[in-house]
């Protein structure tokens, strides 16, 4: 069986969770003994018997692909979908149901709703963006698998540490929707420190600018440093945090808070539902807006955690590798 993985965007453009998920699927897959290979767009001659793709593919992607004779698997991130209002997300049904009935037929295939019904498996990294994938795009249930990201073993064979420190930790690229900034704000205000760990995407932005004034003028309350790439070095520091904070606008798995539960860190999330389904009760919650509610949070969360029961341990990614080889085979069979 040989695996073709594609993707829209080029990861010098990006960086975040999207690759490394794919990056780490790949080595997984490959180390249980599947062949994996990127698409080459520059290559007629390749071949491969499933094509999986991350992200939304473009405008005649997904029945070219079928076509050809690939099995195709799609695996979406519903990152702004799943974190809207029900009335945010009747409104886009709606919208979409009108849009297919009435707009002409070129125009709405742009958007490549139908691929997701055209898939011969589409995954979600929560039950809550598979619901979504059923109720807004129509794809088949029977086509539908539930497959999170995992953890590199640096974080599940990590050694406790042999006590906490004062600092709660949040790892976020420094950008609006992860809102390093209002958690800053927040800590200030519920006078409990944080350690922010992230890089922006782009040195001159504004926000980015922003953040680093505000968190010059409060160095006692918040640290930041940078980001840290050795993969050790943040187990470790996951270890000795207080706990774990990620007040993000949208997600839909967190990568870092996955590390940080593999860690038996404490973790404090956003009050959205791909938390609550994924941690249930082994987390605790904040509102997503700073408010006296998310204040009090803040600081009941740091008060309580050396007493909160560890998060559950996460899925390494061999485990995720093994469920996506099962899904592959299934199809392949079908």
């Amino acid at each position: 069986m040989k695996v073709m993985f594609d993707h829209s965007t080029p990861f010098f453009l990006t960086h975040g969770g999207f690759q490394i998920q794919i990056e780490q699927t790949k080595a997984a897959l490959e180390a249980i003994g599947v062949e994996v290979a990127y698409a080459r767009w520059w290559d007629g001659s390749q071949k491969a018997d499933v094509l999986h793709y991350f992200g939304r593919p473009p405008l005649g992607y997904a029945p070219s692909l079928i076509r050809s004779g690939f099995k195709l698997v799609l695996a979406e991130l519903l990152t702004g979908m799943s974190s809207r209002s029900p009335l945010q997300r009747w409104s886009q049904r709606a919208l979409k149901v009108t849009a297919e009935k009435f707009l002409p037929s070129v125009l709405t295939m742009r958007l490549s709703w139908d691929c997701f019904r055209q898939a011969h498996a589409c995954i979600a990294l929560t039950p809550w963006e598979a619901q979504l994938l059923h109720e807004m795009f129509q794809a088949p249930l029977e086509r539908l698998h539930c497959v999170p990201n995992g953890v590199e073993k640096v974080f599940l064979e990590s050694t406790p540490a042999s006590k906490r420190g004062p600092w709660l930790v949040c790892t976020a690229t420094i950008t609006e929707r992860k809102r390093p900034l209002e958690l800053a704000q927040l800590a200030v205000a519920a006078e409990r420190p944080v350690w922010i760990i992230g890089r922006p995407y782009a040195e001159g932005d504004p926000y980015a600018r922003r953040f680093l004034a505000f968190v010059k003028q409060h160095p006692k309350l918040v640290r930041y440093e940078g980001g840290i790439s050795d993969r050790v070095q943040l187990a470790k520091l996951y270890r000795e945090a207080r706990g774990f904070v990620l007040l993000s606008t949208m997600e839909s798995l967190s990568l870092s808070a996955l590390e940080a539960a593999a860690c038996e860190c404490p973790l404090l999330l956003s009050d959205l539902e791909w938390a609550r389904c994924t941690f249930g009760e082994n987390a605790a919650y904040c509102p997503v807006k700073n408010n006296p509610a998310a204040v009090a949070a803040l600081q009941r969360f740091y008060d309580q955690a050396p007493q909160l029961k560890p998060p559950p341990r996460p899925k390494s990614w061999l485990e995720v590798a093994r469920m996506f080889e099962e899904i592959y085979r299934s199809i392949l069979k079908s």
